[in-house]
């Protein structure tokens, strides 16, 4: 048969269904489920077969089917209250930024991420970094944010996994048809798609932009599939994290320079510039090189612009994640850049490079350079970050090198079950979503009937074992398995087992298969025919990570083996839907990764909010989440320096843990089948950690301690044509050019160390001579830097500042301290001297320091 032609035909919708459109083309359905209930209801089968996209859905839904629900009154009532929640939320002024910051309303937050993970109907995520951005926009709107998002368009979205026959990950690649994707053409003032271009290494690659709208805020992607690009760079934006290095560099020149024109394109006048991850640092040479060319800056008078007005979010302590390139590759593509900048090849190259005898560009480390505010993702990861990034402030003691912390959070109404919303709309109060973020908002949670909970946890486990049931069906006969094994899948699970839930990238430093490290052991547990357990996996490897590639197949293998088939499930494609049944129906959730190799770790948030108790190391979040009567902890805060002793003592705590304490407690029910301790520990879950562990604290906090400091700092630095900003610039020329003559003496008794006694509580006096040469006393700080002594370092360390008493000589000073230590011990104390100006965004991001010699 010879194909001719094709017709695409498209539903149309009566009058009465319009607004179901416009919601499709809204992301805010993602939060929604009242809105998803919409769509499903009028044509459940095609829902499903459409994978729960209402464009598609919309676009494919038989005329018959609409017509039915036009005389479905109650459905039209249902139909009419979501129209007008969806209205009233696109219309809402009285925000939570408008009533706390008025004045800045006007302001707007640029944020850029190389992913972003709002709905599988979307799938241009890979994992948390991508969901952590989406949920961020969510919570973003939500808030009332003046906020725009910057991101890729990936054709190919991140790739699907099949775990074949023989348990080896396969990845398989589609294009998505974006006729049937949430996202519209990003138009500009004439009415005409936005299309911006990049030059390359002496060719021009141009790229159209896409507009997702989430709630009140909107996506902008970027896409190089038009036609007057070359074959090579249509597909430059195809796939997410694939191919090599020319392809990272390209995407990721394009996710911060790109990103910068497409917001001038489109006539966004960012005020702050957020950059998620390094993959984006480009972002600040194309704002310097814009300020130098159009405000006629030069570049350390530009560079003082963006770090007021920039923030950089790291997330990983793990070398793989933070993009290198090698210098032969930044000559290539920057060769004919940083003239535009005014610098040499040797100074724009050390912008990039944590040592001078590095021979690779980082890009986190041109973030840290160029981004005035810089954060890790929880409170152990900031002390990381610090830790390894030291060397870009050499003189810098570890603790005070600047980079501070937000810990991360989820969107709460994106992973909460609707069952367990049920239960919160009837307990809690009734204007609970709208503060999320109040510890308040959860205190509630134990007038919630032991019973009400149970039951609706029940449910919501029998409900994933049958979404893991269909699953493992399909993926068996997709792999030519026999009958029988595809009907064996009906008795895999039991709903009444303790179910562990463990899911996340399968990046070997999670230690995916630790509990198997003693396999009769764990077949033990298992099968304890009074108090069973099971165990859910899913993860992707990512297709260049062979040591991953070998996990996946390890506990794939184990399944199958006798003692451990049906009770040990491995699901292939994790993605944003398997995430939202297992974090909403497991028991237990497990994360054990190598210490301190987690930044922060959504994953257990997410489950938290549904009722379900976190198991899991003391790293990232969790260090602060765990209070003892919320989960269980693996292991303690050891430090190890040998990985096998490590995997060794975490994994006999995983069993230990199991057996002795939760097991025990989830099988301890009172006469009528209830588990009233593991309840109480759910509760305890819940309250204790969902509102301090959502996106809408998180994103709070980056306003107060971020967003609102840079938009203030950022309006001062531009004020009077850049005056303060030419003025800070002169501060640092002055300070770099004298602080060579700055030292520090003081008194020591005959070539050894000052030593004192004396009783806690009590005074010492503490002096020290300075030279300033030509700097003025008001603009440094002199401190006594002291703390407990531990083979002759400092640990621990304290600050007081010092007092000048006068001057003794031309450009010398005499400082002074009467300081009290309350705790005895024996202590070690220096002398440092540190810039001082009131617009120092951290005074220790200079990287000026001296210290007594």
């Amino acid at each position: 048969m010879y194909l001719v032609g094709k017709i695409n035909v498209i539903s149309t919708l009566p009058e009465k269904f319009k607004r179901l459109n416009d919601i499709a083309y809204n992301l805010w359905w993602t939060w929604n489920s009242e809105a998803i209930d919409l769509y499903r209801e009028i044509d459940l089968e095609l829902w499903q077969k459409v994978d729960k996209n209402p464009v598609r859905f919309l676009q494919e839904v038989s005329q018959k089917k609409l017509q039915a629900k036009l005389s479905d009154e109650e459905y039209l009532s249902r139909l009419d209250k979501v129209v007008a929640s969806f209205d009233s939320y696109m219309s809402e002024k009285n925000t939570w930024f408008s009533q706390n910051h008025s004045e800045l309303t006007d302001k707007k937050v640029a944020y850029f991420s190389a992913e972003y993970g709002l709905s599988e109907v979307l799938p241009i995520y890979s994992g948390g970094l991508g969901v952590l951005s989406g949920d961020h926009c969510k919570s973003a709107s939500d808030l009332g944010i003046p906020f725009t998002a910057i991101g890729l368009f990936y054709k190919q979205g991140y790739f699907s996994q099949r775990i074949n026959r023989d348990g080896w990950q396969e990845t398989c690649f589609n294009d998505l048809n974006i006729s049937q994707l949430p996202m519209l053409p990003a138009l500009n003032a004439n009415g005409e798609q936005v299309r911006i271009s990049i030059t390359f290494a002496g060719r021009t690659v141009y790229a159209i932009v896409w507009k997702v709208q989430i709630g009140r805020i909107n996506l902008y992607l970027m896409d190089t599939d038009v036609a007057e690009n070359s074959p090579a760079d249509r597909s430059l934006t195809s796939r997410l994290y694939g191919g090599d290095q020319e392809t990272r560099i390209q995407q990721e020149i394009f996710l911060g320079i790109g990103g910068i024109r497409v917001l001038d394109a489109i006539g966004i006048q960012a005020n702050v510039f957020h950059m998620n991850e390094g993959h984006s640092s480009f972002m600040g040479l194309e704002l310097i090189r814009k300020l130098i060319n159009e405000r006629h800056l030069n570049f350390n008078e530009a560079m003082e612009v963006v770090a007021n007005s920039s923030i950089f979010t790291t997330h990983t302590p793990v070398p793989a994640g933070n993009d290198v390139f090698p210098l032969f590759m930044m000559d290539k593509y920057f060769g004919d850049f940083w003239g535009q900048l005014g610098l040499s090849r040797y100074d724009f190259l050390e912008l990039g490079l944590k040592n001078p005898e590095d021979q690779n560009f980082n890009m986190t480390v041109l973030a840290l350079t160029l981004a005035g505010r810089k954060n890790g993702v929880s409170k152990l990861h900031g002390a990381v970050s610090r830790k390894i990034f030291g060397d870009v402030w050499p003189e810098v003691p570890e603790d005070d090198v600047p980079i501070t912390y937000v810990t991360n959070g989820i969107h709460t109404l994106t992973w909460l079950s609707p069952k367990i919303k049920a239960l919160y709309d009837k307990y809690l109060d009734r204007d609970w979503q709208k503060k999320i973020y109040s510890e308040e908002t959860f205190a509630n949670v134990n007038s919630i009937p032991d019973e009400e909970l149970w039951a609706t946890h029940v449910e919501l486990k029998n409900k994933l074992i049958t979404f893991i049931r269909n699953r493992l069906k399909k993926q068996k006969l997709a792999n030519g398995e026999s009958m029988e094994a595809v009907r064996q899948v009906d008795n895999f699970l039991d709903p009444n087992a303790l179910t562990i839930g463990f899911a996340r990238r399968f990046a070997t430093y999670k230690r995916a298969n630790l509990i198997f490290r003693n396999l009769a052991r764990i077949q033990k547990i298992l099968n304890d025919p009074e108090r069973p357990m099971q165990i859910i996996f899913a993860g992707k490897a990512h297709p260049a990570d062979g040591p991953a590639h070998d996990v996946i197949k390890n506990i794939n293998d184990i399944a199958k083996m006798e003692g451990f088939y049906g009770k040990v499930i491995l699901l292939e494609n994790y993605n944003m839907t398997v995430a939202r049944n297992l974090v909403q129906g497991v028991d237990v959730w497990m994360n054990n990764p190598r210490r301190p190799l987690e930044a922060s770790g959504t994953s257990g948030q997410k489950v938290c909010i549904n009722g379900v108790i976190n198991f899991s190391i003391l790293d990232g979040w969790w260090c602060e989440g765990y209070n003892g009567e919320n989960g269980w902890i693996i292991g303690d805060e050891s430090e190890f320096d040998n990985e096998n002793i490590q995997d060794n003592t975490d994994s006999e705590s995983i069993y230990d843990t199991l057996e002795h304490k939760i097991i025990p407690l989830y099988y301890n029910v009172n006469e009528n089948g209830i588990p009233t301790e593991w309840v109480r520990f759910m509760k305890n879950s819940i309250s204790s950690l969902s509102w301090n562990y959502s996106t809408d604290r998180m994103v709070k906090e980056y306003t107060g301690s971020m967003y609102v400091p840079a938009i203030t700092g950022n309006s001062k630095i531009c004020d009077d044509n850049y005056s303060l900003a030419r003025s800070m610039c002169g501060f640092r020329s002055h300070l770099n050019s004298n602080w060579h003559n700055v030292q520090l003496f003081a008194e020591k008794s005959a070539g050894d160390l000052k030593y004192y006694k004396t009783d806690s509580c009590q005074e010492i006096y503490l002096s020290t001579t300075v030279c300033l040469g030509y700097i003025d006393p008001s603009n440094v700080i002199v401190e006594v830097y002291y703390g407990t002594l531990s083979n002759g370092k400092i640990e621990n360390a304290q600050t007081a500042e010092m007092h000048c008493d006068e001057k003794t000589g031309e450009g010398t000073y005499r400082y002074s301290i009467n300081l009290k230590i309350f705790d005895g011990g024996e202590y070690g104390y220096t002398f440092r001297i540190t810039p001082k100006h009131e617009h120092l965004i951290n005074r220790f991001d200079t990287g000026l320091i001296k210290w007594i010699r």
